[in-house]
């Protein structure tokens, strides 16, 4: 195997590897590979690790209960301030979480759409809305390197929790940064690593598929940003005395939540 070869084909196997553990949480067959704690963001718990996460009980509530499944590492619809008719994109949507919360918050005229690129979660997610009936929400089947999304057509890019599964997160950037319109808003929740991870660490696919080994310093994630042409960039740390339970095992190896926030300027 050549060297070019090599980095395609690990990054392969990483996306393999997570679209099999996220697609288990649906279909019932694992949940972030049989050897995970419940103590990771894949658990499946539901409600209470999302209360945990920033998100309420009144936004549960209004939502499907089976969109609930307890993932991700923050709650980015509060934090992206969205606002009424604007078009809403979710990298790594899942079973819609954040889709319909986005839902309610743009309104009729506006549109929130979910791309995931395990089809397990996107059959779901699309049963919640078909269930819901929530007609301005899609979902779309893709990788979010390769948005399925036209240029300069969406309004706020959120996420959570799914930009540190991506084995390009270079790509993924300049790719939220292409959908966007000029003055769009990137809101993600995410985690960030607070030292350098190991080598080990790294190469460890269970840490990977449980998001912790993937994550970058803030550092370097702000480079890919400004990279990716976004102004201005911004990591908030939550960094707390006591970890959540269901991130407890990322702060182990010293990897935290955190709210990225950026724009794509308006010349762009």
């Amino acid at each position: 195997m050549t060297q070019r070869q090599e980095p395609k084909a690990r990054d392969d196997r990483i996306r393999e590897g997570v679209r099999r553990r996220y697609g288990g949480i649906v279909t019932g067959t694992g949940c972030c590979g049989s050897s995970a704690s419940s103590d990771s963001c894949c658990s499946s718990s539901g409600g209470a690790p999302s209360l945990e996460l920033g998100y309420t009980k009144k936004e549960l509530a209004e939502i499907p209960k089976a969109a609930v499944l307890g993932l991700g590492c923050g709650n980015p619809t509060a934090l992206a301030s969205l606002k009424r008719g604007e078009t809403v994109l979710d990298l790594g949507s899942g079973a819609g979480i954040d889709c319909f919360l986005a839902a309610k918050r743009i309104g009729a005229k506006g549109r929130a759409i979910g791309v995931d690129m395990t089809p397990e979660m996107v059959s779901k997610a699309r049963e919640n809305a078909r269930k819901g009936r929530y007609p301005n929400v899609e979902f779309r089947l893709g990788e979010i390197e390769h948005l399925p999304v036209e240029d300069a057509s969406v309004d706020v890019v959120i996420s959570n929790c799914v930009v540190n599964l991506a084995p390009d997160k270079d790509q993924v950037y300049r790719e939220a940064f292409r959908v966007l319109r000029p003055g769009g808003r990137l809101a993600i929740s995410d985690m960030v690593a607070t030292r350098p991870l190991t080598a080990k660490e790294q190469a460890d696919p269970e840490l990977w598929g449980s998001c912790s080994s993937g994550a970058l310093e803030v550092g370097p994630l702000k480079l890919l940003l400004k990279r990716a042409g976004f102004r201005p960039v911004q990591v908030d740390l939550k960094i707390l005395a006591q970890a959540p339970d269901s991130l407890r095992d990322q702060a182990r190896i010293g990897v935290v939540s955190a709210d990225i926030s950026a724009i794509k300027p308006k010349g762009r």
